[in-house]
C-alpha cells in the first residue's frame, strides 16, 4: 500500500463513516476499484487490509470523541457523581447518567447478539445486486422520512430499555450491505419520538463500544490467522489521522444537516447508487 493510497483510503473511511450511505461498501469499492487499475494492494479479504480498515474505523471513533468531546465529558461526569452519591448515601439523585451508560449497553448488547445471527448465516447471501439495490433503497427512503418527522417530544429521561432494544437492533442490521447504520439509528430514534439532537448523540455514542468491540475481535482473529503483514506502519498511521481528521468535518456537517432537516439529500446519493448496482454500472463487492 502506497502512502497515497492510505491517505485516500483514510479519506473515504472518515467521509463515508459518517454521512449516512453504508462505509463499509465504500471502502470495500473503492479497494476494488483500486486494485482493477493495477494498485499492489492486497485482496480485501486480506488480513493485512482487513487491519487496516480497522485502524480507519478506530480513527473516526476519534472523530467522535472530538465533536461530541463536551457531551461525552458531561455524561462521563455525571456517571461518576452518581457513583459517588450511591456510595455515600447508598442511592443516586436521579441515576441519570449511570441510567444513559446503561441503555447504551444494552443497545450495544443488543448489536453484538443481532450481529452474531446474522453473521452465522452470512451477509453474502444478501450481497447480491438487487438486494443490495434493494437495501439501498429503503436506506434512501427511511433517509428522506427524517427530515418529514415533525417535533420530537422524548428527552433524554425518555431513553428506556425498549428504546434502547430497538435503537440496537437496527444497529445490527446495518451489517448487511446496502444499510446504512448511523441512517438506520438516527431515523429509529426520531421514530420513537427522541429529539434530534438526542437521536445524534445516542446513534454516535452507541457506534463507540460497537466498533471497538468489532474491532477487538477482528484483530483477535487477523492475529490469530498468522500470516505476516505487508502494509508499513507509516500507511496505518496516515490512515488512521487521516480518517480521523476527515471524519471531524463529515461529522459536523451530517450534524448540521440532521438539525435542519436536510437528510433527503443524502437520499438522492443512495437512490442513484441503488440504481447503478440494479443496473450493473456498479459491481457490488
Amino acid at each position: 500500500m502506497t502512502l497515497l493510497e492510505a491517505v485516500l483510503l483514510g479519506a473515504i473511511q472518515g467521509i463515508f463513516m459518517f454521512v449516512p450511505v453504508s462505509s463499509t461498501s465504500h471502502l470495500a469499492l473503492s479497494q476494488h476499484w483500486l486494485i482493477e487499475r493495477g494498485s499492489l494492494l492486497p485482496p480485501p479479504d486480506s488480513p493485512e487490509l482487513i487491519l487496516f480498515d480497522l485502524v480507519v474505523h478506530v480513527g473516526t471513533m476519534v472523530s467522535v470523541a472530538v465533536v461530541f468531546r463536551a457531551s461525552l465529558g458531561r455524561l462521563l461526569r455525571g456517571a461518576w457523581a452518581d457513583l459517588v452519591d450511591r456510595a455515600a448515601h447508598g442511592r443516586d439523585r436521579n441515576g441519570r447518567y449511570l441510567r444513559l451508560i446503561a441503555m447504551g449497553a444494552l443497545a450495544t448488547l443488543t448489536t453484538g447478539v443481532l450481529g452474531l445471527l446474522i453473521q452465522a448465516v452470512g451477509t453474502a447471501v444478501f450481497a447480491t445486486p438487487m438486494i443490495i439495490a434493494a437495501l439501498l433503497t429503503i436506506t434512501g427512503a427511511v433517509l428522506f422520512w427524517t427530515d418529514r418527522a415533525g417535533p420530537r417530544w422524548r428527552g433524554l429521561d425518555g431513553i428506556t430499555p425498549t428504546f434502547a432494544v430497538a435503537v440496537g437492533a437496527v444497529q445490527g442490521l446495518a451489517l448487511l450491505p446496502g444499510l446504512s447504520r448511523s441512517g438506520l439509528t438516527i431515523a429509529m430514534a426520531l421514530a420513537l419520538g427522541l429529539h434530534r439532537r438526542w437521536s445524534a448523540e445516542f446513534s454516535f455514542f452507541i457506534a463507540i463500544p460497537t466498533i471497538l468491540g468489532g474491532s477487538v475481535l477482528q484483530a483477535a482473529l487477523v492475529a490469530s490467522d498468522g500470516e505476516p503483514l505487508l502494509i508499513e506502519p507509516l500507511a496505518f498511521a496516515s490512515g488512521f489521522v487521516v480518517a480521523a481528521v476527515v471524519g471531524i468535518v463529515a461529522l459536523v456537517v451530517v450534524l448540521r444537516l440532521l438539525y435542519r432537516a436536510r437528510f433527503r439529500y443524502f437520499s438522492y446519493y443512495v437512490w442513484a447508487l441503488a440504481l447503478a448496482v440494479a443496473l450493473g454500472v456498479i459491481a457490488p463487492v
